[in-house]
């Protein structure tokens, strides 16, 4: 390949005759590559298309069958486009690999529940230093990004409303709004999204590099279920930390909607107080919390099954962890609505 430069140039500068045989003394070749045998078959190509026989001598066998290789697979310069697929045929192919991905997801999910009663039944197979680590990871190191978020969204909320609210002189009812939206919907909500974004992308990423790496398969040589030590204890932990960080959530949102209806609307702290005890029954709180424990298996599930969907490659691993927050983050909003209309049917 390094040689190949000046090669070209004695080609081109040598003089061939234009009818005849041209025998071309090949037994001084001791090594030859792939791009020394393109260079003999183009030269003898380029010779025939001119009229002449070319015979090479002394060429070693298995170098003759690389030149015959060479010569049988060559390939167009302008690859075959690929042929179109039916409109009607995509969308079918699209359906059925999102309905074999949701059936592979509830396989999962069957199995991890399965794994998890058989831990139960046996409390010392739980591995607590791996749930205590995710507690740590999933749920302190959390506290800063999701309670300054959650301070925010109170600030927006209240700000949004104020204007609204003090056309009709009902500035007090700032508490209920905020109250409300932040205990019933969004302090949930928000913790799950912002922990999908976190840790169920980091459980991807760390089960697929595993499986890239080989360790999976380790593990499960050597007898380690690997759903018991990779997949529960980021489970149970989330489980854990999720209704915690919730009310976390809660305190720091009606924080901010409390500053700022002090500050927008002159709405004092133990009004806002007095009135928030008045507009928030108990029902409203447990509603919002309840939904907490859902969310965060929902995110330790999909984080854990796309990390196993991770094929051989770096690249797989990017893929996957990107549909782990888009798919969680996905489930956890329909979840959401799902148990809106629970509730409504329950009327609480």
């Amino acid at each position: 390949v390094h040689g190949i430069a000046a090669l070209e140039r004695e080609l081109a500068q040598a003089t061939w005759p234009a009818t005849g045989e041209v025998v071309v003394d090949a037994s001084g070749i001791s090594m030859l590559d792939t791009a020394g045998a393109w260079v003999l078959h183009r030269t003898r190509a380029g010779l025939q298309a001119t009229g002449a026989s070319v015979r090479i001598d002394g060429l070693r066998p298995e170098f003759e069958s690389l030149v015959a290789l060479i010569g049988s697979k060559e390939l167009p310069l302008a690859p075959e486009s690929p042929a179109r697929t039916p409109w009607l045929e995509g969308v079918g192919r699209r359906s059925w690999a999102v309905m074999d991905g949701g059936v592979g997801y509830l396989a999962f999910v069957g199995e991890s529940f399965l794994a998890l009663l058989r831990v139960l039944r046996e409390p010392r197979r739980l591995r607590w230093r791996a749930i205590l680590h995710n507690v740590q990871t999933a749920g302190v190191e959390a506290l800063p990004i999701t309670g300054l978020l959650s301070f925010l969204m109170g600030v927006v909320i209240a700000y949004q409303g104020a204007d609204q609210l003090q056309r009709f002189g009902a500035n007090i009812f700032i508490a209920d709004l905020v109250g409300i939206s932040m205990l019933r919907e969004l302090s949930p909500l928000l913790t799950a999204i912002i922990i999908a974004g976190r840790s169920g992308s980091a459980y991807t990423a760390q089960i697929g590099t595993m499986k890239v790496t080989e360790e999976i398969d380790a593990l499960r040589t050597i007898g380690v279920p690997p759903l018991e030590l990779l997949v529960l204890p980021k489970m149970i932990a989330l489980v854990i930390v999720m209704p915690l960080l919730t009310v976390y959530t809660d305190v720091t949102g009606v924080l901010g909607g409390m500053l700022m209806a002090q500050w927008k609307l002159d709405v004092g702290a133990r009004a806002f107080v007095d009135r928030l005890d008045d507009a928030i029954v108990l029902s409203t709180y447990w509603t919002g919390l309840a939904k907490a424990p859902v969310f965060a298996m929902i995110v330790a599930l999909v984080g854990c099954h796309r990390g196993f969907m991770v094929t051989g490659s770096a690249d797989s691993v990017g893929t996957q962890t990107t549909m782990s927050v888009v798919q969680s983050i996905f489930l956890v909003i329909v979840t959401d609505a799902m148990f809106s209309i629970v509730f409504l049917w329950l009327d609480l």
